[in-house]
């Protein structure tokens, strides 16, 4: 296995395709839109960049890694040939569908179809092909140069094969898989998300402030960023998607998202991407300054 293609080059996508192409695969990276493309190629070369001053890598390594990506906007170009589809596109099930039903119809009989969906059930997108056998989720974490871990999460219909093969190329690219099951939320955001939630129900219940709250979990729980401001990471436009997954597949009250996460999403207030969440990044994207809504 050695061509793989990444379908969505934002900030899941263009860390997938960093990935496999720095351990010397060749990776097409595809997204309908050319400027989602040349951002994505930017962010892969900053980063390349920050590698290379921290002595990580060579510039022959970052010049290499940029030669093995090459960039489409039409899938079944990108997807020709391909070993390996990871599909890294938005957490929405309708989307997800409509993507796999292309990849099914335009990928040769032997590609094997991957998902980076953080919480939609792997066998309802293995479901709208006709190689649910061939479908499997790689759940990376962001920022995914970085962090080792891949939830495998393989479907009803999924094999042994498909998933020991899965499993053998996480390790090649420097990642440690762990095999789950296929439940809403998989374990990381089935455990994750609920914490999250609960921390921005304790704002809109006046328990604590956005930076007190954050404090607590970081000093007293040894996390390495408060849950605020890692939803903000996140996008709390995601943990909005995940916690209703969550909350529409097991019909659970505890996995409903807080009206305050509700009202932030639809006010456009969506974390670091947008500039504002919890914190103001206006100045800076460190979680440095509370949001004007949480400050007084």
């Amino acid at each position: 296995m050695k061509n793989i293609a990444v379908i969505g080059a934002g900030t899941m996508g263009n860390g997938i395709a960093h990935t496999f192409a720095q351990f010397n695969y060749k990776v097409h990276l595809i997204d309908i839109s050319e400027v989602a493309l040349q951002k994505g190629i930017a962010t892969i070369t900053k980063n390349l960049d920050r590698m290379v001053a921290k002595e990580k890598i060579s510039e022959a390594d970052k010049t290499k890694t940029l030669n093995n990506i090459t960039t489409f906007t039409k899938i079944s170009k990108g997807v020709a040939n391909m070993d390996l589809v990871v599909e890294a596109a938005t957490e929405n099930a309708v989307l997800k569908a409509k993507i796999f039903k292309e990849l099914d119809e335009v990928c040769d009989e032997k590609t094997i179809l991957a998902t980076n969906t953080s919480s939609i059930s792997i066998t309802q997108i293995a479901g709208v092909t006709n190689r649910p056998e061939k479908v499997i989720g790689m759940h990376f974490m962001n920022p995914v140069p970085i962090m080792k871990l891949v939830e495998i999460i393989r479907g009803y219909n999924t094999t042994d094969e498909i998933t020991n093969t899965i499993v053998e190329l996480s390790k090649k690219i420097g990642k440690i898989p762990v095999e789950v099951n296929d439940y809403p939320g998989f374990v990381a955001n089935r455990i994750l998300m609920p914490m999250i939630n609960e921390s921005i129900e304790t704002l809109y219940n006046g328990v604590a402030g956005v930076a007190e709250i954050d404090t607590v979990m970081k000093l007293g729980m040894a996390h390495p960023m408060g849950p605020l401001q890692l939803a903000d990471f996140i996008g709390l436009d995601v943990c909005l998607s995940i916690l209703q997954v969550m909350y529409d597949g097991f019909k659970n009250p505890k996995y409903a998202p807080c009206p305050l996460l509700v009202n932030m999403v639809n006010a456009g207030k969506l974390g670091v991407k947008s500039g504002e969440g919890f914190y103001d990044y206006s100045e800076n994207r460190k979680a440095e300054v509370v949001a004007k809504m949480f400050s007084s």
